[in-house]
């Protein structure tokens, strides 16, 4: 069973993905507890890979309500748990063609938290109003074909 934590609406309107991963994360006992709650933001959080491993920055988990004096630091670089072949890969990608990681969605699967990253090439201005004019024409051809039934 899969539950949605956070979901990154604008990296799907403001990059072309190209490539998605799962990966895990390694958090403290007070960012689950944290997470579970649903108190995640990735508005502008990315990945970097760095010394052969996967970093994601800038991910807000709020500090847990119940938390005490070991709360975690809620904008603390966290480190992603892939596959050596997947970071190889990653590593490639990132270097060579200049793409970027970003964190599409975070969800619980089967008790455990998981990040999708997606390797990603920024849109330009032009590029947006164009996707968002074609989402516009495939939604009015759907209502049109759906009411003529």
């Amino acid at each position: 069973m899969i539950k949605e934590v956070a979901v990154n609406r604008q990296a799907f309107f403001n990059y072309d993905i190209i490539e998605k991963f799962e990966a895990g994360m390694m958090l403290t006992g007070t960012e689950i507890k944290s997470a579970r709650d649903g108190r995640v933001n990735l508005r502008d959080a990315y990945g970097m890979v760095k010394s052969g491993e996967v970093w994601l920055l800038n991910c807000h988990i709020d500090p847990y309500s119940h938390g005490n004096y070991a709360n975690h630091d809620p904008l603390r670089t966290r480190k992603l748990l892939l596959h050596r072949s997947e970071i190889n890969r990653l590593i490639g990608r990132t270097t060579e063609r200049g793409l970027t990681l970003v964190p599409l969605k975070i969800y619980l699967k089967e008790g455990l938290l998981k990040c999708e990253i997606g390797l990603a090439k920024g849109r330009k201005v032009h590029d947006k109003r164009e996707v968002s004019k074609q989402k516009t024409i495939d939604k009015e051809t759907r209502q049109a074909l759906s009411d003529r039934r």
